[in-house]
């Protein structure tokens, strides 16, 4: 499903058609899913506020299969940014880290006592 469809398949709540909860019942499920055919998709109100969508299921299936790729790129990411956390981790979590530092320090800091702004020695 590409981003375009994604967007007009899934309009704002406000902008689907309605279906009052006392149709639901007057009219019955039978002529509700009619409607759902017609229109595609409805906002069940009561007293005017909106309380529920009916969807068909094939829209139901897709939203659930966009939720499940979302939910497997976002751990595939926190994979990644937890192993470059985690190489990152070990790197100042070695003995020689704290030696090694102060020697780089040492050797690149040559201010004869000023103090120098920047991102570079």
């Amino acid at each position: 499903m590409t981003t375009s469809t994604r967007t007009t398949a899934f309009p704002p709540l406000a902008d689907l058609p309605r279906a009052r909860a006392s149709d639901l019942k007057k009219l019955g499920w039978r002529a509700i899913m009619n409607a759902l055919r017609i229109r595609g998709k409805l906002s069940v109100t009561n007293h005017n506020q909106p309380e529920a969508v009916i969807l068909p299921v094939a829209e139901y299936d897709a939203i659930r299969q966009i939720v499940e790729r979302s939910e497997v790129q976002t751990e595939a990411a926190l994979a990644g940014l937890r192993r470059s956390f985690d190489e990152r981790l070990a790197i100042l979590q070695d003995r020689s880290a704290a030696a090694r530092l102060r020697t780089h320090i040492r050797s690149r800091a040559k201010l004869a006592g000023k103090v120098k702004a920047g991102s570079t020695c």
